[in-house]
């Protein structure tokens, strides 16, 4: 794999697993840099599939993983188109495609790992949970604050909790907008693995590592047998986003989103 230093994303292969630096500041944001590097990627992983055992997503930047969307992006465009049936196609048009490079990602047949600190936040917490594993820091913290909005996570976030923790936890991060420490996320079954400060990385290199000894062909028979992707939930998702951001309350608390003179207005 060629190394790829780009606006959003870094990628390179070491020792057998490719490692994807999140790397836009402020927090890693998700907008259209990010997907049209993210479908790079997505290319690219295909080449090396039989030269590598693991993927890694780490973040560089200080703040945290990813705070999710770029909704500041996301209200620009919608000023830019007058009809609400251009934006919303427009929008659909994104999620279609963040959709596929996280079906992607979600289905990449070696194990995937999502090493976490500081905010991982609506599409981040996404992002994170189309890997195989989430490997945080004990200072790192999960929220889906979409509510807050008028509009639930867009980026396959429902379906993908569903699946891999259960209807109890969606509904607490969903219906009250509130984060999750590391520990508490450890021990929902959301975070498979405690680091310490600053140690999430190194933690899930020696993970890879340890992935690596085995079987590739297995690895990858156990990861399609376990790991069902919810298709046709996925589709409502992105279908229930669109028909919610079509609202003028949701175009209002975008405004009051992107005015904000906070320095975080996305932390509870």
């Amino acid at each position: 794999m060629k190394e790829y230093i780009g606006q959003a994303l870094a990628w390179r292969q070491v020792d057998g697993a490719v490692e994807l630096e999140l790397r836009r500041l402020p927090c890693n944001e998700i907008g259209s840099t990010t997907l049209a590097e993210l479908e790079l990627l997505v290319a690219a992983l295909e080449t090396v599939r039989d030269s590598s055992h693991a993927l890694i997503i780490y973040s560089s930047v200080p703040a945290g993983f990813c705070a999710g969307a770029d909704l500041r992006e996301l209200y620009a465009g919608m000023q830019e188109v007058p009809s609400s049936a251009e934006r919303t196609a427009g929008v659909r048009r994104f999620l279609e495609r963040i959709h596929a490079v996280l079906n992607a990602i979600d289905m990449w047949p070696r194990p995937t790992i999502a090493a976490v600190h500081g905010v991982c936040f609506g599409g981040g917490l996404e992002l994170a949970l189309a890997c195989d594993l989430i490997v945080a820091d004990r200072l790192a913290r999960f929220c889906l604050p979409e509510l807050r909005l008028g509009i639930v996570p867009g980026f396959g976030g429902i379906p993908r909790l569903k699946r891999d923790v259960g209807n109890a936890l969606v509904r607490d991060l969903l219906f009250t907008g509130r984060s999750l420490n590391a520990v508490r996320a450890h021990a929902l079954g959301l975070v498979s693995q405690l680091a310490g400060e600053g140690a999430a990385l190194q933690l899930a290199r020696s993970t890879a590592r340890q992935i690596g000894k085995y079987d590739r062909d297995t690895t990858a028979a156990a990861k399609e047998f376990i790991k069902p992707l919810p298709r046709e939930e996925l589709q409502r998702e992105i279908d229930l986003f669109c028909r919610l951001l079509a609202r003028p309350a949701v175009e209002a608390s975008l405004r009051k989103f992107v005015t904000s003179t906070e320095v975080q207005p996305y932390l509870p």
